[in-house]
């Protein structure tokens, strides 16, 4: 079982002018919502743990997760409202977020929800973090109460993902990942927002750093350029997938889900597996995910391939 944390939202595109308005089309979303739903079609066992509003839209959520097989034991029903996130799209697919998020379900994860994940996941081989969850309170505060709670015995993923509509402050974000890594096994990132936080910093120090403070496997995809992985076994690079793309909505977030399957079917989906990987092994992650976020930019909105397509 792997479980994933963070925000469950709706995604919404514009879809062009009306004689009175816009026609929008709301869609279900949210990178870890992104990514749980990517395991489960990727064929494994995934629970989220998040806050979900109790309204039509939460409603819908919850459906979506029943009907793509994502287990929501561990949801947390509340009456505050469901984020709306206005998706643009801008050169080469690139998305441009607008949130409306004031008070939102996934802000009211209190740490006394804590006690529902121990009940009913007490054998996680996984946990994956990521996005705005982690900078905001109380939810920030939960999640990560809970890292340091199950590092010990299983496999903690997280992917920073910024998100600077939620949280402007760029060292507010840097002090999570800072405070995150040396407790995380498997730290993903993409060069477009290290480029936000760590403005001209070489990708190989930023990687080097990570692993002398604790991390087994640091991952940096790069867009159309493909990916590159460091571990204490070495570097790899992963060369991209040619594709048609029509947007990179929910590409990182297929590649993280991909990579926790890729290491589930190694049988290297452990603190220990993860440091033990060789750079062939690495080079086979990358290219797997490399080529499952490739369908997801083939195609509109976080549509997440099945394990199927990417084989």
């Amino acid at each position: 079982m792997i479980v994933v944390s963070g925000e469950a939202l709706m995604d919404v595109f514009d879809q062009g002018r009306t004689g009175t308005g816009h026609t929008l089309d709301a869609r279900i979303g949210g990178s870890p919502l992104n990514v749980a739903i990517g395991l489960a079609r990727l064929g494994q066992a995934v629970r989220f743990f998040g806050g979900v509003s109790r309204g039509f839209l939460g409603e819908r959520l919850m459906a979506a997760m029943a009907q793509e097989g994502v287990d929501t034991a561990l949801v947390q029903r509340t009456d505050a409202p469901t984020t709306l996130s206005l998706v643009g799209v801008g050169p080469g697919g690139t998305p441009d977020y607008a949130f409306y998020s004031h008070g939102a379900a996934e802000q009211q994860v209190p740490l006394s929800a804590l006690a529902s994940v121990a009940a009913a996941a007490p054998a996680a081989l996984a946990y994956h973090f990521g996005s705005y969850a982690m900078v905001i309170e109380p939810t920030g505060s939960t999640l990560r109460a809970l890292v340091d709670r199950e590092r010990a015995r299983s496999v903690i993923a997280y992917d920073p993902n910024v998100r600077l509509n939620v949280e402007p402050d760029l060292s507010r974000w840097r002090e999570v990942i800072d405070w995150m890594v040396p407790r995380t096994h498997l730290f993903k990132v993409s060069e477009e927002d290290l480029s936000l936080l760590y403005p001209g910093e070489p990708l190989q120090d930023l990687a080097s750093g990570w692993l002398r403070a604790g991390a087994a496997l640091v991952v940096i995809t790069r867009g159309g350029e493909g990916a590159l992985a460091w571990s204490n076994a070495g570097a790899v690079k992963a060369d991209p997938v040619p594709v048609d793309v029509v947007d990179t909505v929910g590409a990182g977030d297929t590649f993280q889900a991909m990579l926790l399957t890729a290491l589930n079917e190694m049988d290297r989906l452990s603190p220990a597996g993860l440091r033990s990987l060789s750079t062939d092994q690495i080079g086979q992650l990358l290219a797997l995910a490399t080529r499952a976020a490739a369908i997801t930019c083939s195609r509109r909105g976080a549509d997440l391939p099945y394990r199927r397509e990417v084989d």
